[in-house]
């Protein structure tokens, strides 16, 4: 816009620019398309030279937020603007930030915190410089964040959590999703409370005691900064002119530091909350998880830890043994946690043998040695030689987890060793060859484990799907029946291998295959077998076609039925045969 534009012609001048282009006929988008161009242009400086709140409004309506935001940043848009901006528009986390680069401003930036949305009030110093990224060599860097507005979001980004603390009521209808494994009791602020809190490590202390504050502080430095800290060395280790990964990392908070969290430490707010059975679970594993983070806190704690422990066992009944029901896929997991929380956590021996009791009542793993890939094979020259050792094959689907978890149990000193002892007597042979080769447990337990006795006709339990060796065997169908009745077959991960190994088995027989689920035989392994025997089974008969039809038709949900289920079904259809 050109500067000899005269005063007096502002208002036509901006009049025009802000109406909609029309011609006799109507509306033109084109010519509209235009005046928008137009008056982006001409906006910073109609604005500067403008004083009139009518004139400035009719102009900032016109403006997107991008633009205010760097009107506001440049000081043309002022926080007397603010009200006709929001007249149109809600807050955002640009335009307060864009206010409080001058300093006459930012009190009146701070006052318009509560109007943002609170997953959107760490923004306004995340995005503080948003030309970061795009600024030419040799333009001025952005200004520092003024403390004023620093604190002011900080505090904001905490209240949440310290709110949620002081009346720690899980929201409605959480007992509904009480199986998902995520940890709901410290969400309610998200990350923004820590993304803030980790831009300024040098007031933890201070924050720490703070009269209102404190507690969330405490509970996000102790559940995030080690966390945080190792995530960054490994950012650094992994830039081409970043420095190594250092073996021993120095720990981001100070024993003072720890000490200081220290009444956080076992979650004290969360020890009255509905449903124990629950919440006494997770709490339990939180604080597990805390210690693991941050090892130093065993010696520190250690009587407030134990305390603690025994607590929620005690409370949450979490010793008592409940049957796993039909699709709890999450049941074992939590014998599992619960052992290796009580392992690091407790010094009670009566608890730390009864979690040795529930892991001796888990299943036994289904130990299976798949049948050799002729593409892998083929494509692989350096197979692993010992890739069919038991050991090994009991940690290709996670079914060594038991047997570390007791592994656990039995460092723990306070663990009565006649406990660790019972579940040994009854574990798989493939895990007690993992304890041989892989366990790095205390000398007595290895003892114990090598001398469990073991039957002289027992073998090492895997269930090896080669079928060149039935041919050895006397009885190569009453193999592959064992196969079937293995404890593999129960398990989800190995399931379609033993399936995939029964059908592929030249020594099979129709019995073998009504045995498998109808959709195993039918899409996933060699449809081929199923097409000759439903083509005899069926023959000529119209019924049994159409039933064959109906029966396939089944949705993934439903109840799945064996391949004997479905030839049987088709044998109530009409035996009529087609006539023409």
């Amino acid at each position: 816009m050109s500067e000899d534009l005269p005063k007096e012609a502002l208002k036509t001048v901006i009049g025009a620019l802000c109406a909609p282009a029309t011609t006799p006929d109507g509306f033109d988008a084109q010519a509209d398309r235009w005046r928008e161009e137009a008056l982006k242009a001409a906006l910073p400086a109609l604005l500067a030279r403008t004083s009139a709140k009518r004139l400035r409004g009719q102009l900032l309506v016109h403006a997107d937020e991008k633009t205010l935001a760097a009107l506001a940043a440049d000081g043309i848009v002022t926080a007397a603007d603010v009200p006709a901006i929001l007249r149109h528009r809600r807050v955002w986390a640009g335009l307060i930030s864009a206010l409080a680069r001058h300093p006459g401003q930012v009190e009146a930036a701070i006052a318009l915190l509560p109007r943002l949305p609170s997953h959107e009030v760490e923004q306004v110093v995340r995005d503080w410089d948003p030309d970061r990224y795009t600024r030419t060599k040799g333009a001025a860097p952005a200004p520092p964040v003024p403390q004023e507005l620093f604190d002011a979001v900080l505090e904001a980004c905490l209240t949440p959590l310290a709110s949620y603390l002081l009346h720690p009521e899980p929201e409605e209808g959480w007992e509904a999703v009480s199986a998902f494994s995520k940890d709901w009791s410290l969400e309610l602020g998200g990350r923004a409370g820590w993304a803030m809190l980790g831009r300024c490590p040098g007031r933890w202390a201070q924050l720490t005691a703070h009269p209102v504050l404190g507690a969330a502080v405490q509970h996000l430095l102790l559940d995030q900064a080690e966390t945080q800290a190792l995530e960054d060395a490994r950012l650094r280790a992994a830039d081409p002119d970043g420095e190594e990964l250092p073996a021993d990392p120095a720990p981001a908070l100070s024993e003072e530091l720890l000490l200081a969290c220290l009444p956080a430490l076992c979650l004290p707010e969360l020890a009255d909350l509905p449903n124990p059975r629950v919440t006494a679970r997770r709490t339990l594993h939180h604080i597990a998880n805390r210690v693991r983070n941050n090892p130093r806190l065993a010696d520190l704690a250690a009587d407030q830890l134990h305390a603690a422990a025994d607590a929620l066992v005690t409370r949450g009944q979490l010793l008592s043994w409940s049957d796993k029901q039909e699709g709890d896929h999450e049941f074992d997991g939590r014998v599992l946690r619960l052992a290796d929380d009580l392992a690091l956590l407790s010094a009670n021996p009566d608890h730390l043998a009864g979690a040795c009791a529930q892991l001796a009542r888990l299943d036994q793993p289904a130990v299976v040695s798949p049948t050799p890939s002729r593409t892998l094979i083929r494509v692989l020259d350096n197979v692993d030689p010992d890739h069919d050792r038991p050991a090994r094959l009991l940690e290709r689907h996670y079914e060594h987890r038991r047997v570390q978890a007791l592994t656990t149990l039995a460092a723990n000193p306070h663990t009565p060793r006649t406990a660790v002892a019972d579940v040994l007597n009854g574990l798989h042979p493939a895990e007690l060859a993992w304890i041989a080769e892989k366990a790095g447990g205390p000398d007595w337990f290895l003892a114990a484990a090598a001398a469990v006795p073991v039957p002289e006709d027992e073998d090492d339990g895997v269930v090896r799907l080669l079928d060149d060796e039935l041919g050895k065997h006397p009885d190569p169908a009453a193999v592959l029946q064992s196969w079937l009745d293995s404890p593999a077959t129960g398990e989800i991960l190995s399931r379609s291998e033993v399936y995939r190994a029964v059908v592929k088995s030249r020594y099979r027989t129709l019995e073998h295959l009504r045995q498998i689920p109808a959709d195993e035989i039918l899409a996933r392994h060699e449809p081929e077998v199923a097409l000759k025997i439903l083509l005899d089974h069926c023959g000529r008969s119209t019924g049994r076609w159409e039933a064959l039809a109906a029966a396939m038709t089944f949705d993934y949900d439903d109840e799945k039925i064996t391949f004997g289920q479905l030839l049987d079904s088709l044998d109530g259809a009409p035996a009529q045969a087609r006539t023409s």
